[in-house]
C-alpha cells in the first residue's frame, strides 16, 4: 500500500529537465524527446549508456539521476552521426545543442546567410522555401480565391418578383 501511494506521488510530480517541464507519468524514452534538440535516437543513447530502464517513469527518477541525464545531454559521448551540429562554422568542432542554444544558433545561421546574400539567405528573406520545393501551388501569400471569380447570383423565383 505504501509503495502504491509512493508511485502515485511520483507520477503526479513534474520533472524539470533543461528548462522543460515533463510529466511524471511519462516513460523516460518518450519523455526525453519533449526537450528541444533531443531526438528518439539521443533518448535511446541516454537510456543505454546510463543503464536506465526505458519503461521507467520520469517521476520516479532521483535528483542524482536527473543531474546525470542533464550532464549527458549537454556533453554527450555518442557517435558523431547522432550530433545535431557537425563541424560548427565558428569552432569547427562537432557539438550537440539543446533548448534555447539550438534556437539562437539557428537564428544566427540564417542571419549570416542573409548578410552574405547566399541563395538560401535570399529565400529566407523572401519567405520562400529554401530547399527546392515547387512554389506554383504552395507557399502562396494570398489565401483567398482568384481575383476574377464572382459570386453566383441565384435567379429570382416568381414569388419574389411580385
Amino acid at each position: 500500500m505504501a509503495q502504491e501511494t509512493q508511485t502515485r506521488k511520483d507520477e503526479e510530480r513534474i520533472v524539470r529537465i533543461l528548462s522543460k517541464d515533463i510529466e511524471g507519468k511519462m516513460k523516460i524514452y518518450p519523455g526525453l524527446t519533449k526537450i528541444k534538440g533531443v531526438s528518439w535516437s539521443i533518448s535511446n543513447a541516454v537510456c543505454n549508456t546510463m543503464g536506465i530502464d526505458k519503461n521507467k517513469k520520469i517521476g520516479s527518477l532521483t535528483d542524482d539521476e536527473i543531474k546525470k541525464i542533464i550532464e549527458f545531454i549537454k556533453n554527450p559521448k555518442i557517435p558523431v552521426f547522432l550530433v545535431n551540429r557537425r563541424f560548427d562554422f565558428e569552432t569547427g568542432k562537432d557539438r550537440h545543442l539543446v533548448g534555447m542554444d539550438l534556437d539562437l544558433r539557428k537564428d544566427f545561421d540564417i542571419k549570416r546567410m542573409r548578410n552574405i546574400k547566399s541563395y538560401r539567405g535570399l529565400r529566407h528573406q523572401l519567405g520562400l522555401p529554401s530547399r527546392g520545393q515547387r512554389t506554383k501551388g504552395h507557399f502562396r501569400k494570398n489565401k483567398m480565391k482568384g481575383v476574377g471569380i464572382k459570386k453566383k447570383v441565384k435567379p429570382a423565383t416568381p414569388r419574389e418578383q411580385r
